[in-house]
């Protein structure tokens, strides 16, 4: 099947803005733009195999996540999060985590315990190998992972508009050397905490990890 015949078949399922979204999305996970980088409309246009309108609304719906900014007769920048915005995005993150822990530590089953560590083990082994890209996608996935087990939809959907915020932010400032170890430390005190069963254990534990994230973005920020 051709490239197009498979976007076609992708649009008649999917609305632009969705495919959009998730594209620089993913763009942005991957390190190919960055925040402050220029999106041309037209090479989107000819990804998807559609106009141009349908491009710009999309845009305008990634506006009002707040993962661009449209500049008039500039264009389309990928946001650049500053000092304020990122110590109210942790914020809100630490009460989302929290209350995550809190649902699922008396719920937790133990197949789900056994996915979590083998997460946790897959992040030790690309964290050994210095693999920032893969050590990022899979940190994003542990996490999701465990706001998704707490079964709560409505939580998980305002969890992923901030963590989709975030990308911005940690894309451009985390590093595997700077970051992994105590991470990892924080992991696995999280994971001890959801295996205790212990309510507020875990939601300490959660709550701790983005603590000491922040602070170490900060570090980083005010290094730069």
């Amino acid at each position: 099947m051709t490239t197009a015949l498979s976007n076609l078949k992708i649009l008649q399922t999917r609305s632009v803005s969705d495919l959009v979204h998730e594209e620089i999305l993913r763009l942005i996970k991957s390190g190919e733009v960055a925040a402050g980088d220029k999106l041309n409309e037209l090479s989107f246009a000819h990804h998807f195999k559609v106009s141009r309108a349908p491009i710009r609304e999309a845009f305008r719906g990634l506006e009002a996540a707040g993962l661009v900014k449209l500049e008039k007769n500039r264009g389309v920048f990928v946001r650049e999060i500053g000092e304020t915005e990122a110590r109210e995005l942790y914020q809100l993150r630490a009460a989302l985590d929290e209350a995550s822990g809190r649902l699922l530590a008396p719920q937790i089953t133990d197949p789900q315990m056994h996915e979590l560590r083998s997460l946790l083990g897959g992040l030790d082994a690309t964290a050994a190998r210095g693999d920032m890209t893969s050590y990022f996608s899979l940190n994003i996935d542990f996490h999701d992972r465990i706001v998704q087990m707490t079964g709560n939809a409505t939580l998980l959907e305002f969890y992923r508009r901030v963590i989709d915020r975030m990308h911005l932010l940690r894309r451009r400032y985390f590093s595997v050397t700077h970051e992994s170890h105590a991470s990892q430390d924080e992991h696995r005190a999280i994971v001890d905490a959801l295996a205790s069963r212990d309510p507020e254990r875990a939601a300490r534990a959660m709550g701790a990890h983005v603590g000491q994230g922040y602070q170490r973005l900060i570090a980083v920020m005010t290094a730069v």
